[in-house]
């Protein structure tokens, strides 16, 4: 049986987006065996019903249990927001962090130290929960919280290689183009696809910091395992592997535009038989 620290990293995630998460953990934590697992059979997670949110969550994660794992980061910014506190009571010994509290906490102290205003953009599903306003306000004063739901992001990122600049900004400017007038000190990434789109949310937010949710739930998850001695004490560098619900082949294809390593293998796995 090998011995906690030596057990892999889990990190799951609706499709691709969490991929730029676990590049982040790898960047962070080198020595770290990570499973990456993406519930591609099931995507969006960001137009679902709350309800459905949590029992897909709760069977992504009984996967990556399967697998060992001695942590999770749910990199999915709408299960972050709509299933994390379930998660936590289904496994309350194992140490998971979601992308919600790490991206609020460093967007507030920005905003704190500019002109008070945040603005949140992620899935319909993220958006409407409410948990970023219920996480901000009880935890910050004075701070000014917007919001605005971009749908379509994830379909611009993800279909990169065929969709210019000049179509990106467009539907970034319907989207936010009012919101950027309103100058918000922090941006929150609230999916990690978004980061992807950085460009032109640069242009559209020149004097706001870009809050990336997958850097920092990574930064966390990082600075958890070391407070709890369950770092790899191994000096190799670490393994990953991939596993996907549905379409093992896209996955492939897909994953360049999220991470810089090539990706040479991807599991295939029936996510139904851990519902």
């Amino acid at each position: 049986m090998k011995s906690l620290s030596d057990r892999a990293v889990g990190v799951f995630d609706s499709g691709l987006g969490g991929l730029t998460a676990a590049s982040k953990l790898r960047e962070f934590l080198p020595h770290e065996n990570i499973v990456y697992f993406g519930d591609t059979a099931r995507l969006p997670y960001g137009t679902r019903s709350r309800q459905t949110i949590v029992k897909y969550a709760k069977s992504d994660l009984a996967f990556l249990k399967s697998k060992d794992v001695k942590a999770v980061l749910v990199a999915c910014g709408t299960v972050s927001s709509n299933a994390i506190n379930e998660l936590r009571e289904t496994e309350p010994d194992l140490p998971i962090v979601g992308v919600l509290e790490a991206s609020a906490d460093t967007a507030c102290e920005i905003a704190q130290a500019g002109n008070g205003k945040v603005l949140l953009i992620g899935t319909s599903a993220t958006v409407g929960s409410g948990k970023y306003e219920e996480y901000i306000n009880s935890k910050y004063k004075g701070i000014t919280i917007l919001s605005r739901a971009c749908p379509l992001f994830v379909s611009l990122v993800e279909n990169k290689l065929r969709c210019g600049y000049s179509v990106k900004r467009m539907v970034a400017a319907e989207y936010l183009l009012d919101l950027s007038q309103e100058k918000p000190a922090a941006v929150i990434l609230g999916c990690t696809h978004y980061i992807l789109l950085a460009d032109v949310l640069h242009e559209l937010f020149p004097d706001s910091v870009l809050v990336d949710s997958g850097e920092e739930s990574a930064k966390r998850l990082a600075a958890t395992l070391s407070k709890k001695d369950m770092l790899n004490k191994s000096e190799d560098i670490g393994k990953s592997e991939f596993y996907v619900s549905d379409a093992s082949d896209e996955f492939l294809n897909k994953a360049s535009v999220f991470v810089s390593d090539k990706i040479k293998s991807v599991g295939l796995i029936d996510i139904d038989q851990y519902s």
